[in-house]
């Protein structure tokens, strides 16, 4: 029997749906705020868990946020329950990593095809990577020169900076190797905002994800400077991940690893300060594109790109760095950032 955690506060519906839910044959567990709630899936982990968003002691957002931190719970599926006032914020949880959202009120149908829509996803997801795993693994030679032999066998193209590579909401026909130069991903809001949700540099795949997904582009890619992409067909992809089983395996990986990047950028963003969140962007394109060069790291980049991968204004990003530059993190050189001390700027408290 699986297990449901119903976390909500109100009496009434917490009653009805948890009646709705054992008539389903779930076994479920209720709390009436997000911190008996966090206290009862630590104490028996659930199969999914239905929250609502505005509670008291510890609301929804902040269950989320701190599930996303246990390794044992980060996965379970999870529900959001949001009022018809409150929609427009749904789409924060589902960036923090919330897996669907039902708006009150909402009908038995609704609820329980909800839940099973979750369930079963969760259960292909943990068949693939079982599959995946579960392959004796080839001589890994091989499989490197498989893949290796798919990139150089493709065509080649140049993108100016700026230049788009693929749109969101476009169907994705090709995936993308970068051979050199830089490119991100980003996502833009109803009113022109755009965040940058990934960066790439040589030697990474791009567009693949969709592909994976059987499903459109989430976000646009653009070339962050000149670059230079092989370019491979989507059914020459797919050929390779289904004859080769441990490249199918590295680009799980890859995906999984893109998850929690991208999980951890939102969480930052929803709850870190300012000052933390360009000190961790700064931190991260050092990681990304330091190539290990020794020395102080320098980047060549527009206040209002970092502005974008930081999540805030551009106007606040050229006050920060300028504090940063009093306190001897940083230096400015010509326009470009030159990080002083990466030490400090990794380990900056809120």
């Amino acid at each position: 029997m699986l297990r449901v955690l119903l976390i909500e506060d109100n009496d009434e519906i917490r009653e009805n749906t948890a009646e709705i839910l054992e008539l389903a044959n779930y076994k479920v567990d209720t709390a009436a705020n997000g911190k008996l709630g966090v206290e009862k899936a630590l104490e028996n982990a659930p199969d999914l868990i239905i929250c609502d968003v505005m509670m008291p002691v510890l609301d929804g957002y902040g269950v989320l946020h701190l599930l996303q931190k246990n390794e044992n719970l980060k996965t379970i599926p999870f529900i959001f329950l949001t009022a018809k006032a409150e929609r427009g914020d749904f789409r924060k949880g589902m960036e923090m990593g919330a897996d669907d959202y039902i708006t009150k009120p909402f009908s038995d149908i609704e609820l329980l095809t909800a839940i099973e829509r979750r369930i079963n996803k969760a259960k292909q997801w943990q068949a693939i990577l079982e599959s995946a795993f579960a392959q004796q693994k080839p001589d890994e030679t091989e499989n490197i020169i498989a893949l290796h032999s798919l990139v150089e066998n493709s065509a080649v193209n140049y993108y100016k900076k700026k230049q788009l590579i693929y749109g969101e909401g476009n169907h994705p026909v090709r995936i993308f190797y970068i051979q050199k130069g830089k490119v991100k991903t980003y996502k833009t809001n109803d009113d022109g905002k755009e965040l940058t949700v990934a960066l790439f540099g040589e030697g990474d795949y791009v567009g693949y994800t969709a592909v994976l997904e059987g499903t459109v582009y989430k976000e646009t890619a653009e070339a962050f400077e000149d670059t230079t992409l092989a370019i491979m067909a989507r059914e020459d992809f797919e050929k390779l991940l289904l004859d080769n089983k441990t490249v199918a395996n590295q680009f799980i990986q890859l995906l999984a690893h893109s998850v929690t990047e991208r999980e951890k950028q939102l969480v930052g963003i929803a709850y870190n300060s300012l000052r933390k969140r360009v000190a961790e962007t700064l931190v991260l394109l050092k990681s990304k594109y330091a190539n290990g060069e020794s020395g102080n790291f320098s980047i060549h980049i527009s206040r209002e790109d970092l502005a974008h991968i930081a999540g805030t204004a551009t106007e606040s990003i050229i006050r920060t760095l300028s504090d940063f530059k009093s306190e001897k993190l940083i230096d400015i050189k010509e326009g470009s950032i030159v990080i002083l001390d990466e030490k400090k700027l990794a380990t900056l408290l809120n």
